[in-house]
This record gives C-alpha cells, structure tokens and sequence, in this order.
C-alpha cells in the first residue's frame, strides 16, 4: 500500500473513477474529513449515502454512488487546495460553480460546508473542491 501525501485527492479521484467507470459502490481509508466530505455529498444529492465498515483491520468509508437513469450524478470534480499549495477565500471571494448549478466545498471554523451555507453564515475558509 502506497503512502498518500494528500488522502482527500484520493478519496475524490476514486469518486470520479468510479462514477465513470459505473461503479455501484466503491471503497475508501476513513477519515473523519472524508466522511464530511461523503456527508455533504449525499445533502446535494450527488451520491446515495456511505456507512462505516470497520470489519476490517483499518475502517473503510462504502460509498454508492448515485446515478440517475443510468447516467452519473457527478459530471466532474476538481481538488482546489492541494497540501503544498493551500487556497483561502473570503466570504465575498468564494466562487459559484457552473452559476449556481455545482457545489464548492470549504473547510471553515465551524466545519466543512458547501459554499452557499458559508456565504449564508458569512464565513470564508480553505477551498476543498468544485463539484459539478
């Protein structure tokens, strides 16, 4: 098993191989940003939930990707803020995916959000992701 220096890429690269690849589920090392991650995916609706399988020697995120009539929810995601090159925004500064149609998800003092609940709390943070 090779060492991951950034695990939240990996865990979104799996997302996207698996929804193109049509995957029904696919598997990820847990962790608790991952699985905020996974929880504000299902919110938006971009897949059908995650549980915790901890059968295993280390614990592992399921999650089921959704599709509707057979074409994926997720059209595609991109990584912002990457370990060697962190991105901040300010609140008036977090950009709109596809004008409205996608998500941003920031990581801020209260938690991970999507980008409409931290304009809504007046909030700015680190970019994670653009998720459309």
């Amino acid at each position: 098993m090779a060492v991951l220096s950034d695990p939240v890429s990996d865990f979104l690269t799996r997302f996207k191989n698996a929804s193109r690849a049509r995957n029904e589920q696919f598997r990820a090392p847990f962790s608790k940003i991952k699985a905020e991650i996974a929880r504000i995916l299902t919110e938006e609706g971009y897949i059908w939930g995650y549980e915790l399988d901890s059968t295993g020697k280390f614990p592992q995120l399921v999650v089921k990707v959704k599709y509707v009539e057979s074409v994926p929810a997720l059209t595609d995601l991109k990584r912002l803020s990457k370990p060697g090159r962190r991105h901040y925004v300010a609140v008036d500064e977090i950009p709109r995916v596809l004008n409205g149609m996608g998500i941003t998800i920031l990581s801020t003092s209260r938690g991970l959000m999507t980008g409409h609940a931290a304009r809504r709390a007046k909030l700015g943070g680190e970019l994670i992701a653009k998720v459309w």
